[in-house]
């Protein structure tokens, strides 16, 4: 069974993904060329090495010390899928909130964890006051399918920040109005507690 949670700053550290396994093997992607976007062959297999790790761990930290949100998911008691939203609003009248991180393990995609912490994300955006999340996505068709699914579009503003950090990303947002609430994983989350 999987079980959801939040993270406490305290107990994100290295270890906590001994068990996560972010490989992906990446095919083709969406490429924005002459102000259109088109699926491009594009092979490659995108993983983390202990670097990046570390700064996961140490952006997840901060986020969860800064009143940011730090949600998971685990199964049989190993981390397989994790979320992030930072807490700071930004892009004036589109009130923003940055769905900074959003991985679930390749032993366990296609289960509808991705889905679940998503929603959880948007629970917690929009009782903070976000009226859309903003995500800087991985353009792999797959990593695209399912936020088209979760109901994504191309943001109206850009985060010039993530577009320089990320330039092959689609920026993307979501809105949360008519958004209900509790439709979401968090509010019975928050019930439990």
């Amino acid at each position: 069974m999987i079980q959801y949670r939040s993270l406490r700053e305290d107990e994100i550290c290295r270890e906590l993904f001994a068990g996560f396994i972010r490989h992906q093997n990446v095919t083709k992607c969406w490429r924005r060329e002459k102000g259109a976007w088109v699926i491009r062959e594009d092979p490659f297999i995108d993983d983390w090495t202990e670097e990046e790790y570390e700064t996961l761990v140490k952006c997840l930290r901060n986020t969860a010390a800064t009143g940011g949100f730090v949600f998971a998911a685990f199964w049989e008691g190993v981390l397989k899928g994790f979320t992030s939203v930072e807490p700071g609003l930004f892009g004036e009248e589109q009130g923003y909130l940055d769905l900074s991180c959003i991985h679930v393990s390749e032993d366990m995609r296609g289960r509808g964890m991705g889905r679940e912490l998503f929603l959880a994300a948007k629970d917690w955006a929009r009782a903070h006051g976000g009226r859309k999340l903003y995500i800087s996505a991985h353009s792999a068709v797959e990593s695209q399918a399912f936020y088209r699914a979760m109901g994504c579009v191309e943001a109206k503003v850009y985060h010039p920040g993530h577009v320089e950090a990320e330039p092959y990303d689609c920026q993307l947002e979501c809105s949360l109005e008519g958004f209900g609430a509790g439709a979401g994983l968090f509010k019975s989350f928050l019930m439990s507690c």
